[in-house]
């Protein structure tokens, strides 16, 4: 089989690439963390740049790329197939690259109806396992015939007596119907992890903005929860866009929070208000209503969680309030019709027997 070099530029670090693979995925398998979130091409988070040679990409262009991006030599490394020796711009994270993703099997401690739409799971580790992981990473859920399904914990590290999952449901949805309308507590649940580079980046002394959409919360609760835990007293302010009321599940949390600590604030936006009765909060997009109240973003770090389309709404937004792409960081919830379940990353693992 042959293989490629890939260098990163600014360390001229090199690690190979073999026949058909991707430039994330040769990273990743030999322990050079890059940047990633879905792994299919439609959030954008392992955006690189082609210093020389040519890639390829095996399917249809990135959805997260827009025609003059690709000309101006951007590339995204999770679809990116070198055909030959190439050189790349790439940011390398360091914070990750120490943990191992392992294999566990876990117990649904609890199953709790947050709302109409959303369950919590807590699930507990074998004994005298823990999970070691960064606040704002993910776990994917192992499936008979190679399938996963991809869940922010919710979570912080310092909490190792449980993990816990927030699953909204998906008319249609396999996984996620079984999760709401059959799945006792005490079932047995296989999981990988941790996975993703979503995490706060703590040696920054910029302020931080946090943006999430629906279940966009439960990474960061993590994050939130972690730096309580921490003594953080960097400025944090939380934006929550949801469509009602009825899906701000945890909305007394964030609450208390600013309640109880004078660097954090809180602001819920509801997209369509007229369903909620008695609201006077923010309307309309998520972001939207974060940009109105920071319209100079420069110096600030921003960390989103969500749908693509309020991730790629939001960054573009961003850009155009000035806020420097090295100080955003994102996770993108893929939702897929068939067979709809929540946030899938597409990458094959042998299940777990």
């Amino acid at each position: 089989m042959s293989t490629h070099q890939v260098k990163l530029a600014d360390s001229g670090q090199t690690f190979s690439v073999n026949e058909d693979e991707t430039i994330l995925t040769a990273a990743l398998r030999q322990g050079v963390v890059l940047p990633y979130s879905c792994r299919n091409g439609t959030c954008g988070s392992c955006r690189g740049e082609l210093v020389e040679g040519q890639i390829g990409y095996p399917y249809n262009p990135p959805a997260a790329l827009k025609a003059q991006e690709q000309e101006d030599g951007h590339i995204l490394l999770c679809q990116a197939v070198p055909q030959g020796d190439v050189t790349i711009k790439a940011r390398e994270l360091d914070a990750v690259g120490d943990i191992p993703v392992r294999m566990l099997p876990t117990r649904v401690k609890t199953k709790e109806q947050l709302a109409s739409s959303v369950v919590r799971l807590h699930l507990s580790l074998p004994k005298g396992q823990r999970l070691q992981f960064l606040a704002g990473q993910y776990v994917d859920i192992l499936l008979q015939g190679g399938r996963r399904r991809s869940f922010s914990l919710a979570s912080a590290p310092h909490e190792e007596e449980h993990l816990e999952l927030h699953v909204r449901h998906v008319q249609g949805g396999d996984f996620t119907g079984y999760v709401f309308d059959e799945m006792p507590e005490r079932t047995i649940l296989r999981l990988e992890g941790p996975l993703g580079t979503f995490f706060v980046r703590e040696d920054s002394p910029r302020p931080m903005l946090m943006m999430g959409g629906g279940t966009g919360f439960a990474p960061l609760k993590a994050m939130v929860e972690h730096l309580i835990n921490s003594g953080n007293t960097r400025p944090i302010h939380l934006f929550w866009g949801t469509r009602t009321a009825e899906e701000l599940y945890m909305d007394n949390l964030p609450k208390q929070w600013a309640e109880q600590y004078d660097w954090f604030q809180y602001t819920a936006v509801l997209s369509e208000p007229e369903t909620s009765t008695d609201w006077n909060g923010e309307t309309g997009f998520v972001h939207e209503a974060l940009v109105r109240a920071y319209p100079e973003l420069a110096g600030f770090d921003v960390y989103m969680s969500g749908p693509p389309i309020m991730i790629n709404s939001a960054r573009d937004r961003f850009a155009e309030a000035g806020l420097p792409m090295n100080q955003l960081y994102y996770d993108s919830f893929d939702f897929t019709p068939d067979p709809g379940d929540v946030k899938i990353k597409t990458e094959k693992v042998p299940v777990v027997q």
